[in-house]
């Protein structure tokens, strides 16, 4: 068996409006090596100018999701639904919140449902049987849970989840008619050695490898040093990766489908950077954090599809 594949080995599952200037062009060569997403969808001309707003509204594309990790009681969490019913006539993109398992019947029962989808935060790989402590994508799918996170940075450090257990997961969880947020990333050890893109690819590698189909896949690209620590990659630095990632698949899964395919950001996006970011050619969403388990901020990052300059 490999390493962290039992179940006593891990641990337990918790889980249009104005146009504007591109802030950023890619390079000729990637231009021609993949088309624009948004070209991809029929909105935009790869030669036109990014219209942020018009993928938040009417489509779609842009989408954020709230990973609550393991945070959370009965009470807090239905303040935190009351506060984002409150303000989700502001809500313009596709929006995910990602609930401790033992809280996603409360969220789905209260949450409005018109403007927030659900997700659970991880999945087992398997069927059913003698899994002690593990939630599989069947539950998930028996009790209307729509959406699951996998890969996150802190199962692959903390529960041993290698890229081969991620990979499986998205199968188990694409094959119930689930949708995945399958998360990549490196770790600053990682960056500062020049591995970013290496090991980016070598995490989505493992997936390609067992999925062909990836109109239910989204892309999570969390730098692990910017999660949780307050420091943020830089737009530009989060949009080379992005690009990188879009090339990447076009290589795997054709140019088309990496064009349609959705990339968010994830490292400590706050109200304060999510319009810059919003900003890049190839982010099309994010994957919040801490900044999701407060309304208010979680709210405006969804609105920054909306309203970036």
């Amino acid at each position: 068996a490999r390493p962290g594949r039992g179940p006593l080995a891990r641990c337990p599952a918790p889980r249009r409006a104005p146009t504007r200037p591109r802030r950023m062009m890619k390079s000729m060569m990637q231009r021609a090596a993949v088309p624009s997403h948004r070209a991809a969808r029929g909105a935009v001309a790869a030669s036109a100018p990014r219209r942020v707003a018009a993928f938040a509204k009417g489509t779609g594309n842009f989408i954020v999701g709230g990973n609550w990790k393991s945070n959370g009681s009965t009470a807090s969490i239905e303040a935190l639904v009351s506060g984002l019913n409150a303000g989700a006539s502001g809500v313009g993109c596709e929006v995910v919140c990602g609930a401790p398992f033992v809280y996603l019947r409360q969220t789905m029962s209260t949450l409005d449902s018109s403007k927030f989808a659900v997700a659970a935060q991880n999945c087992w790989e398997k069927g059913p049987g003698a899994y002690t402590g593990e939630v599989g994508c069947e539950m998930l799918k028996d009790i209307g849970v729509p959406w699951v996170i996998l890969g996150h940075s802190e199962r692959r450090a903390l529960c041993g989840e290698s890229d081969e257990i991620v990979a499986d997961k998205v199968v188990a969880a694409l094959a119930q008619g689930l949708k995945v947020i399958a998360c990549i990333g490196e770790t600053l050890e990682q960056r500062e050695a020049g591995q970013t893109i290496a090991v980016c690819e070598r995490q989505l590698q493992a997936i390609v490898d067992k999925v062909g189909d990836w109109s239910d896949v989204v892309v999570a690209y969390e730098p692990v040093w910017a999660i949780g620590t307050g420091k943020v990659a830089t737009p530009a630095q989060a949009q080379d990766v992005h690009a990188a990632v879009r090339a990447f698949m076009a290589s795997k899964i054709g140019a088309e489908a990496a064009g349609a395919l959705r990339i968010q950001y994830g490292g400590s996006v706050n109200p304060g950077n999510c319009d810059e970011l919003a900003g890049m050619e190839d982010i099309d969403g994010f994957l919040v954090g801490g900044a999701s388990l407060k309304a208010d901020d979680f709210l405006t990052i969804c609105a920054s599809a909306q309203h970036s300059a």
